[in-house]
């Protein structure tokens, strides 16, 4: 069975140039192992395939109970490169809190 992440989380993010940064929270601090185990650079690349992602960095930050998410060559050129109606990639959040995940132990 499996959950979508925006049920647990919320996220914001960022661009510089053709780098998108994800910043990902859960709403309760007990789930913030969960968030580490669910959300490895490889999944978020997984899910970001179709844009081009080269490569995922992910930076935890333990004491917001959260997690920053960059990813390489993910805005198609970033804003003044690319053809998109997001070149800053603000809708990506989204994507990531679509994502499928295991329900956090109760």
């Amino acid at each position: 069975m499996s959950e979508l992440l925006h049920r647990y989380a919320h996220a914001r993010a960022g661009d510089k140039g053709d780098r998108l940064s994800l910043a990902v929270f859960v709403y309760q601090e007990a789930h913030y192992s969960w968030l580490i185990e669910q959300l490895s650079a490889s999944s978020v690349a997984a899910l970001f395939e179709h844009r081009g992602v080269s490569h995922v960095t992910r930076y935890l930050l333990p004491h917001l109970n959260g997690m920053n998410l960059v990813l390489d060559d993910a805005l198609q050129g970033g804003v003044n490169g690319a053809l998109n109606l997001d070149g800053h990639g603000k809708t990506l959040s989204a994507l990531l809190l679509s994502m499928k995940v295991a329900p956090p132990p109760t």
